[in-house]
């Protein structure tokens, strides 16, 4: 920053006496207060440095959002044809005044060219500010809140301002008044020593799968590689190394994986892979720690399973990070606890991205702003028109919070987070964004839905055409007046699909461990989406990319619909699966085979 000749507070000052071109600073984003479980704890100290985060319009992303519906649609003459790199940051970027406008606005509070970062399509702009020249910037405060439940801290404010010019020219700028935390979807933890050993009995018994063949009747007590292709028809498929086709697992919060763990996983689950490797990208500052206290369990979970299945193909684990330790006391690291456009615009800016990407983090759709989750929504438009498929876990509260007990009164986490308090249902993001596959949850064989798989309706992202027909034929199903009012009813439904979600065998610090939770289902179907991609990239057809169009109008055909099963939480029965889509499960499991002889035929 340009202020070697004036204190900071003078230079401050200076900038607040500075009207911008004469107009009049205006709120732009503000929240009553902060969300259940937060409290002010104390002013934030001056000094603290924030990284800010300001996101410009995207004018030309309805064109976008026209290129992806045509290379997404099958039945579309340009179906496949995904767009470059450059046609892809052409149709983000903002306009050239906008740029200029902001830039005039950031010289005026004493940034310099050097101190500014933007993406490469220029719709993000990142700085670096104390606490205190923030503050002057947007005529706001800024606090110190503690979550009264896990005692973190984070630095936040209710609302913020910008001179009035600015406002056509900003869509948001955080953190200010996010308090998402963004958690992994794992419900459970089964240490292998703590559950019944596996019934002898079984071994080498079988029950019947859902594509009509056999599967290993273990595969009822404990999920592996051979387990979920068995399960979903796709013993005998054999991925190339050689085709170009990748699978990206992503980690946030500090998740590592640790290979020592990946390598032990192998030669238990697939043999073949054992001394295979992958390539782990930082971002962010974002660290793949390995040693064994580092170890994550939702990243050695999701890359175990992840690449053991989908093995040679080439992996990559991108480790993001999002939320660094805060100490309101040593204030020893920055703030922030936002870690998609950090991923974004990364994996944006590379000429070669994955072609299935598979994150099983998410939080209560209504804990992120409006503004931030739409653009973090137009990100994943933006991979789908690159060709990616984009895979969310579909969170694991059922409903809202999985608290079931209906004949008590509504439970106090299911609340709008305003003055009113009204009883709502609790949608996740970014699982409710219209462009990303939500991954849902299934338990035993013959499959039903997992009663903690997430599914429900977005308040923020109204219903995308290509699910009309699904959706509307499931809300017929339902008595009149059925959780009238907890629900956007015209808003979009997830989850897309499922899989199984529960005892999925996972290598641990050494140790065999059980895991359940949509954050096994994401990664499993990820794998196979994966696999789909093989067979078209080997058959010299272009990758699936958005795969939701696609599935709404023919691949439900090659799923396995699972019609028992509900999803409660928020103190209620939730959903119930169906024939059909339905808001527990979506379409179903995959059935591999099926799916492959429909894909190669488009």
């Amino acid at each position: 920053m340009r202020l070697a000749l004036l204190s900071l507070p003078f230079a401050a000052a200076l900038a607040s006496a500075m009207p911008f071109w004469g107009y009049q600073q205006k709120v732009k984003e503000s929240i009553h207060g902060p969300p259940s479980g937060w409290y002010k704890h104390a002013p934030a100290p001056k000094h603290h440095m924030l990284e800010l985060k300001i996101a410009l319009p995207q004018p030309k992303f309805p064109e976008l959002e026209q290129h992806l519906r045509e290379v997404s649609d099958p039945s579309h003459a340009r179906y496949g044809a995904h767009l470059s790199k450059q046609e892809t940051e052409a149709l983000m970027a903002p306009h050239p005044e906008t740029l200029a406008v902001v830039r005039k606005w950031l010289a005026l509070h004493g940034l310099a060219e050097e101190d500014i970062t933007q993406s490469p399509a220029n719709d993000w702009v990142t700085i670096r500010v104390p606490v205190g020249l923030a503050e002057v910037m947007m005529t706001t405060d800024y606090h110190v809140y503690k979550h009264a439940q896990t005692g973190e801290s984070i630095i936040r404010t209710m609302s913020y301002s910008l001179p009035e010019i600015l406002h056509d020219h900003v869509d948001l700028i955080q953190p200010t008044t996010m308090f998402a935390r963004f958690k992994a979807f794992k419900s459970t933890l089964h240490w292998t020593n703590h559950v019944q050993p596996a019934d002898s009995s079984l071994s080498g018994s079988t029950i019947t799968g859902p594509a009509g063949n056999q599967v290993d009747a273990r595969c009822n007590n404990t999920i592996t590689v051979s387990c979920l292709r068995q399960l979903y028809n796709a013993v005998d498929y054999k991925t190339s190394a050689t085709n170009d086709n990748a699978l990206g697992i992503t980690g946030y919060l500090n998740e590592s994986a640790n290979d020592v763990d990946l390598q032990l996983f192998y030669q238990l689950q697939n043999p073949s892979a054992y001394g295979s490797n992958y390539t782990s990208l930082s971002i962010h500052g974002g660290k793949n720690n390995q040693s064994y206290e580092a170890a994550g369990l939702e990243a050695n979970l999701d890359t175990q399973f992840g690449f053991g299945l989908t093995w040679p193909t080439p992996g990559t684990f991108y480790a993001t990070r999002g939320e660094p330790p805060f100490d309101s006391d040593l204030l020893t690291e920055s703030d922030t606890n936002e870690p998609y456009s950090y991923w974004l615009e990364y994996v944006l800016s590379q000429v070669k991205i994955p072609q299935s990407i598979s994150t099983s983090y998410g939080d209560d759709e209504q804990s992120v702003p409006q503004s931030y989750a739409t653009r973090i929504c137009n990100g994943m438009a933006a991979l789908g028109a690159r060709g990616v498929s984009v895979m969310f876990s579909s969170g694991d509260g059922g409903v809202g919070d999985g608290v079931a007990n209906p004949d008590e009164p509504l439970g106090h986490q299911c609340y709008s987070n305003d003055d009113l308090k009204t009883p709502k249902f609790l949608p996740v993001f970014p699982a409710s964004c219209p462009y990303v596959t939500a991954v849902g949850g299934t338990v035993n064989i013959p499959e039903t839905a997992a009663s903690f798989s997430g599914g429900g309706f977005s308040n923020y992202f109204p219903r995308p055409s290509y699910q009309d027909d699904a959706v509307s034929a499931y809300l017929a199903t339902l008595a009149p007046g059925t959780y009238e009012g907890l629900y956007n009813s015209t808003g979009r439904a997830y989850p897309d699909v499922s899989s199984q979600a529960a005892s999925f065998s996972v290598v641990y610090q050494g140790q065999v461990t059980l895991l359940d939770g949509t954050s096994c289902a994401a990664p499993a179907f990820t794998a196979f989406v994966s696999m789909l991609n093989d067979a078209r990239l080997s058959a010299g057809k272009p990758a699936l990319g958005f795969l939701n169009p696609f599935l709404y109008s023919v691949g439900y055909t090659a799923l396995n619909d699972i019609t028992e099963g509900r999803n409660p939480g928020c103190q209620t029965e939730g959903f119930n699966a169906a024939v059909g889509w339905d808001p527990v499960t979506g379409y179903g499991t995959p059935n591999f085979e099926k799916l492959k002889d429909l894909v190669l035929a488009m």
